[in-house]
């Protein structure tokens, strides 16, 4: 085991041990950051961390991004470096993917081989999906503008180092919707004085299992998911009010603008059928993540020279990701790194005994590595 590797591990599992939760990364950027000044890179702190490191004559400039906010989420892991913050933890693995595009920067410092410019970014509050907008709203692309961006994420439950991506849509959006029933309260034993905004919720619930399955093309990736039902009702008290909360996902702006015309059709139409109102509003936190074909491919031919098992052209994932604001301006590539298929490496995202594979930290450093040198070319007296 390398210098490097003992040391990325060692750093993975001391920002595991101090989880932060998103726009709330202050420990977090302060590694980084010092991390960063120390190799020599120039550093710029702001809603995130920019790390900007030139060679050569070259005007191309990459950016690589990686995630820095943990979860929410009480850590049940066994292992002797879980979470020191309450009811805090790294759950997705952005421990990780911070500490491998450091390794990068690591080598990229000290051989710096390539002709042009590498750009770092690293995020913040990518969980709700807030921190690439606050990174791009402070001006991060044209202050340091690339023309091209990627960015790699765990994958519980595939092989270890095996990559997968694709060209087009490679993860769904995500669109919060909040339905609101306005019914008529009563007394419980004579439910026929009142309208139970129970009774109204609960069939638009089932109504809007139809969206996906008869209103969208079958295959469409759209799920529809209600996650909540609070209402007003006690013991003995027919409710009046309800609220209905949950989310959507969808593969194309096309099937999002469908599926919310056919959710506030059902909600309208079966609340006029109680002679009642219901009403709906949505919020889109995260838009459809779409990777480019020129990176995709880029993504390809790094991931064969580092000796990873490859995926081309993988089924999109259904869960959103913030780094499709940063690949809607620019072209981008989004993609996915086995984590592992046993023990708390093959655990759900998000799980509370979920755990970063240290197996990828240097596969992931020798892949950011490759793809810089797929990306930029040789220094004029780098050749031979």
């Amino acid at each position: 085991m390398s210098d490097l590797e003992n040391r990325m591990i060692a750093l993975r599992r001391d920002l595991h041990r101090h989880p932060e939760l998103g726009f709330q990364e202050k420990r977090t950027k302060s590694v980084v950051a010092e991390r960063l000044r120390a190799l020599g890179i120039e550093v710029h702190e702001g809603a995130g961390v920019v790390g900007v490191l030139r060679s050569g004559g070259g005007n191309k400039a990459i950016g690589l991004r990686a995630d820095m906010d943990a979860l929410p989420i009480t850590e049940t892991s066994s292992h002797d470096y879980v979470s020191t913050s309450p009811g805090v933890m790294h759950a997705c693995g952005h421990d990780g993917h911070t500490t491998m595009l450091l390794g990068a920067a690591e080598r990229l410092a000290k051989e710096p081989t390539f002709d042009g410019t590498v750009v770092f970014l690293f995020q913040p509050n990518e969980e709700h999906g807030l921190g690439a907008r606050a990174m791009i709203d402070d001006g991060v692309l044209e202050q340091f503008p690339v023309e091209e961006i990627y960015a790699i994420h765990n994958l519980p439950g595939a092989p270890t180092g095996q990559i997968s991506t694709r060209a087009g849509i490679i993860c769904n959006s995500e669109t919060l919707f909040e339905i609101t029933v306005k019914g008529q309260g009563g007394h419980a034993s004579m439910p026929q004085t009142g309208v139970d905004a129970i009774t109204v919720g609960s069939e638009i619930v089932v109504a809007l299992q139809t969206v996906v399955a008869r209103k969208l093309a079958p295959a469409s990736g759209a799920v529809v998911s209600v996650t909540e039902f609070l209402t007003d009702g006690q013991r003995n008290v027919l409710p009046g009010n309800a609220t209905l909360k949950g989310d959507f996902r969808a593969r194309s702006p096309e099937d999002r603008n469908a599926i919310e015309g056919f959710m506030r059709q059902i909600t309208e139409g079966i609340a006029a059928a109680h002679g009642i109102q219901a009403s709906v509003s949505f919020d889109t936190q995260f838009v459809e993540t779409i990777n480019a074909a020129t990176p995709a491919l880029a993504v390809y031919r790094a991931a064969e020279a580092a000796g990873c098992d490859l995926i081309k052209d993988r089924a999109p994932m259904s869960f959103s990701e913030d780094f499709a604001q940063f690949s809607a301006a620019v072209p981008g590539c989004f993609l996915l790194l086995g984590n592992g298929e046993a023990g708390p490496h093959g655990q759900p995202l998000h799980a509370s005994d979920y755990d970063f594979n240290d197996e990828l930290l240097p596969i992931g450093a020798e892949f950011w590595t490759r793809l810089v040198q797929d990306r930029l070319p040789p220094r004029k007296d780098q050749e031979s």
